[in-house]
């Protein structure tokens, strides 16, 4: 039997990801305020010197957790345009995700609670969420310029609104998961979205003169 050996850079990978696994074991576990680069390296079956060795420090360790943690929650995002239809498979996917949310992204949710009032997770977590935000805001404008989304609509509030309310559903799951019915749920708040921002008839307007029979500039009598 042959055995392939792993390269330097395939033993590193593998290392992170156990160690990043082993953090948000104990987020979920016991919450941030109990994660030390020791801990870490015990759950994870490392030294602490080897946690030290790839992160450095609990900031770097947490800041590269938080972006781990979020990263693929809906896949197949990236290949889509910006526009109506991008945001709407988002909303769906989050709410859809959440009815078998792993160690990953629970960790996150939970590391994205403590952050207004933790100092080392609160820069991490505006910069994630502003980056939610801006994707949002550029789905929106990139509808309105499509035709697709009514053009009253203001891009940076909708962004504020649909994080807010995808993250807050995402922790009622974490707190009561028998309290929400995600399949049911996923619907609900995607067609609410759909018919808040989508152009409708009554938005459209229409020049009498546009299709007359009578030929350009010609009056109607």
């Amino acid at each position: 039997m042959v055995t392939t050996r792993r390269t330097q850079q395939e033993r590193r990978a593998q290392a992170e990801a156990a160690l990043l696994n082993a953090a948000a074991e104990l987020v979920v576990q016991h919450g941030v305020r109990s994660l030390t680069l020791a801990r870490v390296g015990e759950q994870a079956g490392y030294s602490r010197g080897i946690v030290t060795h790839h992160f450095g420090s609990k900031q770097a360790l947490v800041e590269r957790l938080a972006r781990a943690t979020q990263t693929g929650f809906v896949p197949g995002l990236a290949d889509l345009r910006p526009g109506l239809d991008r945001l709407l498979r988002l909303v769906d996917g989050y709410v859809g995700a959440l009815g078998d949310i792993g160690t990953m992204h629970r960790a996150f949710l939970l590391l994205w609670a403590e952050a207004p009032t933790a100092s080392e997770l609160a820069p991490i977590f505006r910069e994630r969420d502003e980056a939610f935000r801006s994707d949002l805001r550029s789905d929106v404008a990139a509808g309105i310029a499509d035709g697709d989304v009514r053009p009253d609509v203001d891009p940076g509030d909708v962004a504020v609104a649909v994080v807010g309310q995808l993250r807050g559903i995402g922790l009622q799951c974490l707190l009561d998961p028998h309290a929400v019915d995600t399949p049911r749920l996923r619907r609900m708040v995607t067609d609410y979205w759909r018919q808040a921002l989508r152009v409708s008839s009554a938005d459209v307007h229409v020049d009498p003169d546009a299709h007359s029979p009578c030929g350009d500039g010609e009056q109607r009598r």
